[in-house]
């Protein structure tokens, strides 16, 4: 089975990446990475795990911009999905929780 490798991206990777990392880790088929833009992120995107994601998600417009804008030559034709969560939630909320499984499973 092919594994393919899903990365979810924010702004600090504090809260709503992790979250989705976290969630989704054990899911089959997929291996899972988290990462932030702010150059203050707890994990800071790198070209690196750009080119190892064949799958990207998003929380929000601005970051896909932001993505396209810094990471162009490593995106190369990866599929990057905004999925429209604000930043206000806590970490492992539920309701943040219920947001990412209902719009990020049926893309896995």
């Amino acid at each position: 089975m092919t594994v393919r490798h899903v990365l979810f991206i924010c702004g600090k990777n504090r809260r709503r990446s992790p979250t989705a990392e976290q969630i989704f880790a054990n899911h089959p088929g997929i291996d899972v990475a988290s990462a932030g833009l702010s150059t203050d992120a707890d994990v800071i995107l790198t070209p690196e795990l750009v080119d190892w994601a064949d799958l990207i998600f998003v929380m929000e417009k601005a970051q896909r911009s932001k993505l396209s804008a810094q990471f162009k030559p490593s995106l190369k034709g990866t599929r990057v999905i905004c999925l429209d969560i604000p930043d206000r939630y806590a970490f492992m909320a539920p309701e943040l929780i219920t947001l990412l499984r209902s719009k990020v499973e049926r893309h896995l």
